[in-house]
């Protein structure tokens, strides 16, 4: 999303993460997704990283304004909540405690973002930043574990913003389903 707002062309390449291609192998030790080469070489294999490289190149809203206060919030995301919605994603694999139990303790961080957009329109202010960017995929993830008791959980601001990115032109932009590429050919233009 970040890419496709900072008006960045790039060459998409589709991978299967179950049979990854060569070039992951031999570009990244990390060896997961996303990952963007720059035309001079530089690779980045962090969200975050593609994130403020997008936005660094072209921010016409400025995503980038409040960054402290948005960098705030996402640590709180990807080290508190991320943790707890893996948990709650693939409880099967923690038996230590139920589904319920870790839908639970990710709603400590709901509480915090319903709480944060009664106040404001967005995460952090009036305007789309770069907390939002960043902490809707895994807000979407957390939905989309159990839809019907996220319908019916107790964050209407919170379910207000989510459905306010799912139904953006930005959003529905990028989530299009594209072949898997294969070692050799092009990626698609984007």
């Amino acid at each position: 999303m970040a890419l496709k707002y900072a008006e960045q062309v790039t060459e998409l390449r589709e991978v299967s993460l179950k049979d990854k291609p060569p070039t992951i192998l031999r570009v990244s030790s990390k060896q997961t997704v996303p990952i963007l080469i720059d035309l001079d070489g530089t690779v980045l294999d962090e969200s975050m990283d593609i994130i403020f490289w997008a936005l660094l190149q072209n921010d016409p809203d400025k995503w980038l304004a409040l960054a402290d206060q948005s960098a705030l919030l996402i640590e709180k995301n990807d080290f508190e909540f991320k943790p707890w919605l893996d948990k709650y994603k693939y409880s099967v694999g923690y038996p230590e405690h139920t589904q319920s139990y870790y839908r639970d303790k990710s709603g400590e961080f709901l509480d915090i973002l319903n709480s944060r957009l009664s106040a404001n329109t967005y995460l952090i202010d009036q305007h789309v930043r770069l907390a939002d960017i960043a902490i809707f995929p895994f807000i979407r993830q957390f939905a989309f574990v159990d839809k019907a008791w996220f319908d019916d959980a107790p964050y209407p601001k919170l379910k207000n913003w989510l459905d306010y990115w799912l139904e953006s032109p930005l959003f529905n932009s990028v989530m299009q389903k594209h072949p898997i590429w294969q070692e050799g050919n092009t990626g698609i233009a984007c």
